[in-house]
């Protein structure tokens, strides 16, 4: 009725509607409802959460932003709301083979089989190369992401594909961890579903970042792709996988958990067949021949 109100009376109108003009006037002069209200604070709320996240986050992470805040409210009004205030998160683009595999080089056995579950940090690695186009050329991206976490532990960028290139991101990995029997796994060439963990981070990195700026140089492209990583990505963006907490959260929450735990009971020391046990309850075995030599605490702290 207000739009047409330039060209009809109101009592026209009205009448053409079927409701009574002080029906309609106490309508219009009537306060929004709570419901209403609430409405509108939450739109603020989210556009906010939208604008922080860099304009990516869906309805799905707006709602966890909400929900770690202490604001509880349905996820189908989240994207309710979002609908009407026309903001929307970011979808990745379809998957396009860019390696082909040399058919001489040997192949490494699949230790992964493509089963990505692990259930602590340091115990699957996954790895692998991407592009990132600029107008002065492409800038390539080394990474290293722990599989439990889904965090970025190893990175490098580089104008060219040497080896060096995948050994400096493999090297940061290392330097930052120092795991114990970790499996490195990098995926068969050209198969996105042999590496899907490392496909699904670049898949979003793409559609977060690269396909939303455009890069004059290398340069401008590798601070990009730096403050993505450590300044969003692992601190900050919220994973579906992990809870919606970040990676460098999730790490921390059950580093936390683990530090709480009791300790676990020491079993008692079994001798194998043809093993001794030595004065500590410690057992040497030499694996070439299975005979055992004494290995006593005394001298060392």
């Amino acid at each position: 009725m207000k739009g047409h109100q330039a060209d009809h009376a109101i009592a026209t109108v009205c009448r053409v509607l079927g409701v009574s003009p002080s029906g309609y006037y106490a309508w219009h002069q009537r306060a929004p409802s709570a419901r209403a209200q609430r409405d509108a604070e939450l739109t603020v709320q989210l556009h906010t959460i939208h604008l922080e996240s860099r304009g990516t986050y869906g309805a799905p992470r707006v709602h966890a932003e909400l929900a770690a805040q202490g604001i509880h409210v349905g996820r189908k009004r989240v994207a309710r709301l979002m609908r009407a205030a026309g903001v929307r998160g970011v979808s990745r683009r379809k998957w396009v083979t860019t390696t082909t595999r040399d058919p001489e080089a040997r192949a490494a056995p699949d230790l992964v089989q493509r089963d990505f579950h692990v259930d602590g940090p340091d115990r699957l690695w996954v790895a692998d190369i991407t592009y990132v186009p600029t107008g002065a050329g492409f800038l390539y991206l080394a990474v290293v992401l722990d599989a439990w976490s889904r965090r970025v532990i190893g990175w490098a960028m580089a104008t060219h594909l040497r080896t060096e290139l995948v050994l400096a991101a493999l090297n940061m990995a290392l330097e930052q961890r120092r795991p114990r029997g970790v499996i490195h796994h990098s995926g068969t060439v050209g198969d996105a579903y042999d590496n899907a963990l490392c496909e699904s981070f670049f898949a979003t990195l793409e559609c977060e970042l690269l396909d939303r700026e455009q890069f004059r140089t290398p340069a401008e492209a590798r601070r990009a792709v730096f403050d993505y990583i450590e300044g969003w990505y692992n601190p900050r963006r919220r994973h579906s996988a992990l809870g919606y907490e970040s990676p460098l959260r999730y790490e921390r929450i059950h580093a936390a958990e683990a530090l709480r735990a009791p300790a676990p009971e020491k079993a008692r020391a079994v001798e194998p067949p043809g093993a001794t046990l030595t004065e500590g309850g410690a057992i040497s075995v030499f694996p070439q021949t299975g005979l055992t030599t004494p290995r006593t605490n005394r001298g060392r702290g």
